[in-house]
């Protein structure tokens, strides 16, 4: 509407429409909201309440010496010589761990090199025969085993004469002498040593009509 038509109404009685009454916005909860650009209380920053002292002490006026079971005693010299105690034992059950440990590795190494003596020592001298058929039964290792031989061998091998020794899964049949020098060199190779002085009797597998039962697990 122009000035001028607004003037003739104004002029001819007609008053202006009144303005409608702004009230003031609400939130949801029905409080009243601050104007614009008002910064709202914090929690905490009250009047009369200083940064840092919002209803809790601050971290750093806690004592030094606080805790949640206060201060440390000192440990009594009852305690300090049963420390001392532990630790000395421990010390001394590692050790004894450790020389087990050597002295396993040292009989190990020993077995080694006497095995690789052995070898070199019964390198081609045994007399173990491709056809015999008799064989002879002894115990070794727990355990009944069996070695073939001939008929004078068997005699030889019961008159202390021959032996017989274990040689990396294998029975040899070796001369008196040189079963003497094996077990000097490796006594645990040693499967079959007769006494030639010892009674028949001592040896029940010296007789070659000596059955063994089928059953037998070899």
């Amino acid at each position: 509407m122009s000035d001028t038509l607004r003037d003739q109404l104004l002029g001819l009685g007609f008053k202006p429409a009144p303005k409608p009454e702004r009230k003031p916005e609400t939130r949801r909860d029905g409080r009243p909201q601050g104007k614009p650009g008002q910064a709202r209380p914090q929690a905490g920053n009250k009047p009369g309440n200083k940064p840092g002292h919002a209803g809790k002490p601050a971290h750093g006026n806690k004592p030094a010496h606080a805790g949640p079971q206060g201060p440390r005693k000192p440990r009594s010299q009852e305690d300090i010589d049963l420390a001392k105690a532990y630790a000395i034992r421990a010390q001394r059950e590692k050790d004894e761990r450790i020389e087990a440990e050597r002295q396993k590795q040292e009989e190990a190494r020993l077995r080694r090199e006497a095995k690789a003596r052995l070898d070199e020592l019964l390198k081609d001298k045994a007399l173990n025969v491709a056809d015999a058929d008799i064989a002879r039964h002894f115990p070794y290792g727990g355990k009944i085993k069996r070695i073939y031989v001939t008929a004078d061998q068997l005699k030889a091998l019961n008159a202390g004469q021959l032996g017989v020794l274990q040689q990396n899964g294998r029975y040899l049949l070796v001369t008196a002498e040189l079963l003497a020098e094996a077990e000097a060199v490796f006594a645990p190779a040693v499967a079959l040593k007769i006494d030639p002085d010892a009674p028949a009797e001592a040896d029940p597998y010296a007789d070659p009509m000596y059955q063994v039962p089928d059953d037998l697990v070899w």
